[in-house]
């Protein structure tokens, strides 16, 4: 593979006029060390992993030097935030350093968060913590080991300076990597200050780069739009299948290539929770379960109300209207997938009344899925699932009905096992999981339990019975675990 001498940095965004961005360099952090990398993600930019032992390396994503043609920005936008709009937000702690075009076409922009102030930082210091980098480290190379859509993570660098949140903490930056950080906050900013043209010409940028087959259309902005759209609803249905909860879906967090953006208070669910809310700051619940895919569609009524100004209105609503229906149709492809069922009325109704019996009960779902695949569908089978509820009557009862529709589908108990572990993963990042790795991180700098998860969550569909104790419920102690905008 090439070395690092050999990447040709571009920045293409860089390019835009400046009112997308501001001209800023990352602020130095004194001492940096490597905590922890991905070799799949270092892949991505063509770079073998031994590049990761090499100190320039090292100091590049410390933010301390920049690389030849690294043009160092950091993006403005706006956003609505729990409902309300922000006039003005934009990269508060990251820094877009440029793009790498692989040998593969793919060109991947590459970020630092906790890079220190820019013009957007409100007041705060920039600066990331090793907590946090550490979630964000590990969610983003977990939900991508799960096939869902997401920025990806390329290393954790760390440092002793100090950084204060409600505690001293160590700071640290996370290297981010996408096709695009451009978010529909990136074009709201334009639109409430009645400013078309940027509009117009970062809808032009955007098409240009990720849907160029748009470009030839004498009008590509509501096939732009309807494009985001059904993305959108693709990957509401990817979270609401594996059960992850985002935290913060303001329209700031929300991809204009419909990316997994902005890992801060995730959480995956335990036992199965409609109304989880994984955000300790979110006391209202807007941002809880069950509501994401209303979430999404309402931020994507503010995405086509900022293009208004590019088709009618009526044009607008038409592009984001299929959402609901594309939306529901990949939960159900997904989630009958799971069941190992096929995709119609029957596993619709097999499913829903599954996922109400798992609410009354408090069983995990990651567990339950699992085991379900090793579901027997002989009429007087003994299926051990029944040990996870207290209500064994009710389950009962739904199993004899999966059972019946196995049967009557002729479906084969063992090639029905291996398709469904394909899509029901063994292992995903528990709360509890990750705080044991920040603490070992924190306390000893011990980073063996970080490197131990990430190789683990990389193959969450295979068994790996040297780890089966990471695929257990979480511990009692795991309820009192906190996280909030601060994470």
């Amino acid at each position: 593979m090439p070395k690092l001498e050999s990447l040709a940095f571009d920045n293409s965004f860089a390019r835009l006029p400046e009112a997308y961005y501001s001209r800023v360099c990352p602020t130095p952090v004194p001492d940096p060390y490597l905590v922890c990398h991905s070799p799949e993600a270092l892949a991505l930019l063509d770079l073998d992993a031994s590049e990761m032992m090499r100190p320039e390396l090292i100091e590049a994503l410390a933010g301390n030097q920049l690389l030849p043609g690294m043009d160092a920005v950091a993006a403005l936008y706006a956003g609505h935030q729990f409902g309300h709009f922000v006039p003005q937000l934009g990269d508060g702690r990251a820094i877009l350093l440029g793009e790498v075009k692989n040998a593969a076409g793919e060109g991947w922009e590459v970020q630092l968060k906790g890079a220190g102030r820019t013009p957007y930082s409100r007041g705060g210091d920039g600066r990331a913590v090793l907590r946090s980098s550490i979630r964000e480290f590990l969610c983003s190379e977990a939900m991508h080991a799960l096939g869902i859509p997401t920025t990806r993570a390329l290393a954790i660098v760390g440092s002793d300076r100090p950084v204060y949140r409600e505690d001293e903490e160590t700071a640290a930056l996370v290297t981010r990597l996408a096709p695009s950080f451009v978010r529909f906050g990136s074009f709201e900013v334009f639109y409430y200050r009645n400013q078309i043209e940027p509009i117009k010409q970062l809808a032009d940028y955007v098409i240009a780069r990720h849907y160029p087959e748009l470009s030839a259309l004498a009008d590509p902005y509501p096939e732009f739009l309807r494009r985001v759209a059904h993305a959108t609803a693709e990957l509401m249905a990817q979270w609401q299948a594996v059960g992850f909860s985002h935290g913060v879906m303001n329209t700031d967090n929300m991809s204009i290539l419909g990316l997994t953006l902005d890992y801060g208070p995730f959480g995956f669910l335990d036992a199965f929770d409609p109304g989880y809310v994984c955000n300790h700051s979110d006391t209202s619940g807007r941002y809880a379960f069950d509501q994401q895919p209303d979430v999404a569609a309402w931020n994507l009524t503010k995405l086509a109300q900022t293009l208004v100004p590019l088709m009618s209105v009526e044009a607008a609503s038409q592009a984001i209207s299929e959402y609901p229906q594309v939306f529901g149709r990949a939960y159900l492809e997904r989630m009958a997938a799971k069941f190992g069922l096929p995709s119609g009325s029957e596993a619709a109704s097999l499913v829903m009344d599954a996922l109400t019996l798992l609410a009354q009960n408090h069983v995990d779902y990651t567990i339950f899925l699992r085991r379900l695949c090793d579901f027997d569908s002989g009429e007087n089978a003994a299926n051990t699932l029944r040990d996870l509820f207290l209500d064994r009557a009710a389950f009962d009862a739904w199993a004899a009905r999966y059972a019946t529709a196995l049967r009557q589908q002729g479906s084969r108990d063992t090639e029905r096992a291996a398709a469904m572990r394909r899509v029901n993963p063994k292992y995903i990042l528990r709360n509890h999981l990750a705080e044991i790795a920040i603490r070992r991180a924190a306390d000893d700098r011990d980073y063996s339990e970080v490197n131990r998860l990430h190789a683990l969550l990389a193959r969450p569909f295979d068994e790996q019975p040297e780890f089966e104790s990471y695929a257990a419920e979480p511990p009692d102690w795991a309820r009192k675990i906190e996280v909030s905008c601060s994470s």
